[in-house]
């Protein structure tokens, strides 16, 4: 281009891949066809082709409907060569697309069109007569590795499966294209050469090309506005690079990508950590969604001072990516296991993650704060949990807390206690009638199974510890919820006639079989031996528990536990129950509520007065 004008261009593929591509280095992965841990997600591929082939088969012999699938930024280097600024997803899946397209014919032993190999490399010559061979499209990010040059000669045998983000999806999104024609185009050379000619001739494109690369950013930003495309994710990253120097494109890339991969590797979706991190620095409230973040950035770039230091914002936002990532491996700041957030993951399962926010107010604490912070995090969302207080409103709750925290000083001790009891302590206080109803009512059929499992290993836990201390084992939950132990129903589901003659009334009321109260952790290799037979008969492999809690169920005098001082007092806290009926199952519940209170520090009701367990 000569002049300073955007120029918009009505393009085929055909005429499009007449030019050479390249995807800037600073530019994100590929993600299409990216599926997320729980096997969710990677459509677009499928999509991509489902949609042009619908259009396709509405072609007669005469003529074929034109079929748009979008826009593309590009900006012309100095070599003649186009920067792809915005659309490498569909312009590296139509050119994978068309190197399975080729690989298949050739498998079939059908003649490759000639035009459908200069589509995919093609020689190059300078304005000084220099010839070069090069692929139309070249990935410049290190993700990419020479991938998609392997694919493009013809060698997808050799390529990888596994490796970088990028590699993983080139690969499946090509293995996603050699299935198409396998299965919606038989492998049928006649039907898989009249597709490639009606996508090549008849699919369409618009290419908007800029004088200048700022100038390209700013259109990218703007076609993807609101939502509209790409995410906030994206935008933000476009919006560093458009207020970023040249020559700092090289230290922004490498931030940005390094902060990617911290979110990648850890299982996490960007644009949650995205908002948790706005919630957790800046004051705002819970009613920020993901849908809103590039606006709000758009409108505080003072706050933020991204468009002034978008290198210092980069740089920020990457040390809280790294903690965060950490979270979600229940590590604390500096990488190291921490028991609190490991816990609230077992209690809360893999969804729950709105304590993040705070944990990321609580970054600049000391090692010994912010384990205090993570296992009062603990307690305190194990209450929200049990008790059904709505996501909304503990996030709330979490999101006021994290406010304070940040103005916290690592240094002021005192503040930061008086903290843990005005926000975390309290709230549990301010529950303390509904966690009692909902320990006292608490079954299999009202919680969820991974949360009950939590229950039981914390408080046979807490009873371990109590008695005989800290241990590599005894501290770590996770060897309590562990798959060797079972949640053992004292009455069986399904009890031997002896069983339930022995326990008398109730023995089929599956109020009483499935209650707290009727349940305990055992190890498994003991629950098998014990079967569904008789208590009287169970409590003998009962004492041959590890867990203290399990082993003094029926008896706290004839197992052998030791003779130190902890254990005995531990020992004589814990009430046994030589019969089993319906009167012991509910006084086990409400033994076991009990504890659950000293447990997570939940006072007990002030009307309530029940003996304290130990601990």
């Amino acid at each position: 281009m000569t002049n300073k004008k955007i120029d918009p261009q009505d393009k085929s593929l055909k005429t499009l891949l007449q030019d050479f591509y390249r995807v800037p280095d600073y530019q994100r992965e590929y993600v299409w066809g990216e599926t997320n841990p729980k096997g969710e997600g990677g459509e677009e591929v499928d999509q991509f082709l489902n949609d042009i082939h619908a259009e396709y088969e509405n072609a007669t012999s005469q003529d074929a409907p034109e079929y748009f699938i979008g826009t593309i930024v590009v900006c012309r280097g100095e070599d003649g060569v186009f920067d792809l600024i915005d659309g490498q997803q569909r312009t590296t899946t139509a050119f994978i697309t068309l190197c399975a397209i080729r690989d298949a014919l050739k498998d079939l032993g059908a003649t490759v069109p000639d035009e459908l190999k200069s589509q995919i490399a093609a020689s190059d010559v300078d304005w000084q007569g220099n010839s070069k061979d090069r692929l139309r499209l070249d990935l410049q990010y290190e993700d990419a590795g020479d991938v998609l040059e392997i694919y493009a000669r013809g060698d997808a045998a050799e390529a990888k499966r596994d490796g970088t983000r990028s590699i993983r999806n080139i690969g499946n999104a090509y293995l996603t294209v050699r299935e198409f024609l396998r299965t919606t185009l038989e492998d049928n050379p006649d039907q898989i050469r009249r597709f490639y000619g009606y996508l090549t001739n008849k699919v369409k494109i618009i290419r908007i090309e800029t004088p200048t690369l700022a100038m390209a950013l700013k259109i990218f930003e703007t076609i993807n506005d609101r939502g509209v495309g790409l995410d906030a994710m994206d935008l933000l990253k476009n919006l560093l690079f458009m207020h970023a120097k040249g020559d700092q494109f090289a230290k922004l890339k490498t931030s940005w990508k390094a902060l990617t991969d911290a979110i990648y590797q850890a299982g996490e979706k960007p644009l949650r950590f995205l908002r948790y991190y706005l919630l957790a620095t800046y004051d705002l409230d819970g009613k920020l969604r993901e849908d809103a973040i590039y606006d709000w950035f758009q409108k505080n770039a003072a706050a933020t001072g991204h468009e002034r230091e978008p290198l210092v914002f980069a740089s920020r936002l990457l040390e809280a990516a790294k903690a965060y990532g950490n979270f979600a491996r229940g590590l604390n700041v500096a990488g190291e296991p921490e028991a609190g957030i490991q816990n609230t993951q077992l209690a809360g399962g893999k969804s729950i993650k709105q304590h993040f926010i705070l944990l990321m107010a609580g970054r600049h604490l000391s090692s010994s704060q912010f384990t205090r912070l993570a296992d009062e995090v603990e307690k305190t969302m194990f209450a929200w949990l049990i008790t059904g207080t709505p996501g909304k409103e503990y996030e709330r709750r979490i999101i006021e807390a994290a406010h304070v925290l940040r103005g916290i000083k690592a240094s002021d001790g005192d503040t930061f206690e008086m903290f843990l009891n005005t926000h975390l302590t309290a709230e549990r206080v301010g529950l303390s009638k509904a966690f009692d109803l909902a320990l006292m009512g608490l079954s299999t059929r009202n919680v969820r199974a991974f949360r009950l499992r939590y229950l039981l290993a914390k408080l046979t836990q807490h009873i371990d510890l109590t008695a005989y201390g800290p241990s590599e084992s005894r501290s770590r939950l996770a060897d309590y919820t562990a798959g060797g132990n079972d949640i053992e129903h004292i009455l069986a589901d399904k009890a031997e006639v002896e069983a339930r003659e022995e326990f008398g009334d109730h023995a089929d009321d599956q109020e009483v079989i499935q209650s707290l109260g009727n349940l305990l952790l055992i190890e498994k290799s003991i629950n098998r031996a014990i079967s569904n037979g008789r208590y009287s008969g169970k409590i003998t492999a009962y004492g041959q528990s590890k867990f203290l809690l399990t082993k003094c169920q029926a008896d706290t005098v004839t197992p052998q536990v030791g003779v130190a001082d902890k254990i005995t007092a531990t020992v004589q806290s814990l009430k046994c129950w030589p019969e089993w009926n319906v009167g012991a199952v509910e006084e086990r519940q409400a033994f076991l509520t009990s504890l659950a209170q000293t447990v997570f520090d939940v006072p007990a009701p002030p009307a309530k007065a029940v003996a304290e367990p130990a601990g």
